[in-house]
């Protein structure tokens, strides 16, 4: 028996759709998600991948995943960061896909002795993809059958299929770092050409594009004992981040700590209206691998953890910096 989808895209027929980005849980781990200006916060590369499993307890077709994996290294020569991300976006299986390819380039400012800016600009391409004989419209439901007749059959629908299911856009964005040994602050201007998704052209309203993603970011380090060449310091980071995009936004608020070769966290997050999650990782650092579990814990009564089952995110970095390396005179182990 063929497996169906039942949509209703009331922001795709007839009213405006305002696509948010996903997030990561583990923004450390994807810091060219969150800023282009984080390119190049090591001298040797850096390489990161992620996995986000978002409502395991739903099936797997209303289920998020979210993949990506990047690379980023400076370059003293030219005094200048280099990042390339690559991301992929799936709702319910591929009924909605959306895979991206972005490259980053910042440029760093020496104030002072201790006081660094970053300024970053990015350049992109991203797909969205819509699988259309996998949605089901209101007129193809019979109040007996469903969806389909006695034999199996799908009911047809008036509903006019788009010629192009494939959207393919240019994207852009920028970003800035001010940073020093101890502390950091940035902020970051996401797809600042809103480029268009939508794959119906009978809607004004629907030619605004992606909505333009702001994020202001901060956080600190506070060393409790200073690593060595075998292994990082220990520390403390806490940091705050804030995300707005069309009408959505979120807060995260939260602290990392470095325990030599382990590291935790825990994190809140406060969407614009209501509580979100509570989020909370461990992971372990041995010589160049880093590898981070978290889980979000819905604390919304109908989005609860018997309904939803939470959200799962694992990451893995390779850094080839070695550790406590002394021309490193920034706030940034929590990215290392």
């Amino acid at each position: 028996m063929r497996n169906w989808v039942i949509i209703i895209f009331l922001g795709l027929f007839g009213l405006s759709l305002q696509a948010q980005d996903p997030i990561f849980s583990q923004f450390y781990a994807a810091p060219l998600q969150i800023n282009p200006a984080f390119a190049g916060n090591t001298n040797a590369p850096h390489i990161t991948a992620n996995y986000r499993n978002q409502f395991t307890n739903l099936d797997n077709y209303q289920a998020f995943r979210t993949y990506a994996v990047s690379y980023s290294q400076f370059f003293k020569p030219v005094n200048s960061g280099f990042g390339l991300q690559i991301m992929s976006d799936d709702i319910a299986e591929g009924l909605l896909s959306t895979n991206s390819i972005t490259a980053a380039y910042t440029y760093r400012v020496q104030v002072n002795k201790d006081l660094f800016f970053k300024i970053g600009a990015e350049a992109g391409a991203f797909q969205t993809r819509l699988d259309w004989d996998r949605l089901i419209f209101l007129d193809q439901i019979d109040p007996t059958f469903g969806p389909s007749d006695e034999n199996g059959i799908p009911n047809p629908t008036q509903e006019n299929r788009p010629d192009d299911l494939n959207r393919l856009s240019l994207d852009l964005g920028a970003g800035f770092l001010a940073y020093n040994r101890v502390f950091y602050a940035g902020f970051s201007l996401k797809h600042l050409n809103t480029p268009n998704q939508s794959f119906l052209l009978i809607n004004d309203n629907l030619n605004t594009g992606l909505p333009m993603r702001m994020t202001l970011h901060s956080g600190a380090q506070i060393i409790l004992k200073e690593g060595n060449k075998r292994q990082g310091p220990t520390f403390i980071s806490p940091n705050i981040m804030v995300i707005k995009q069309g009408d959505f936004g979120q807060v995260n608020a939260g602290t990392y700590a470095g325990l030599g070769s382990f590291f935790a966290g825990v994190w809140y997050r406060h969407a614009w209206s209501n509580s979100d999650a509570a989020i909370f990782l461990v992971g372990v650092q041995k010589d160049i691998y880093k590898i981070g579990y978290s889980f979000d814990l819905p604390l919304q009564t109908n989005l609860g953890i018997g309904t939803t089952g939470g959200t799962h995110e694992l990451s893995v970095v390779i850094s080839f910096e070695k550790p406590g390396k002394k021309d490193l005179n920034d706030c940034f182990q929590l990215f290392r």
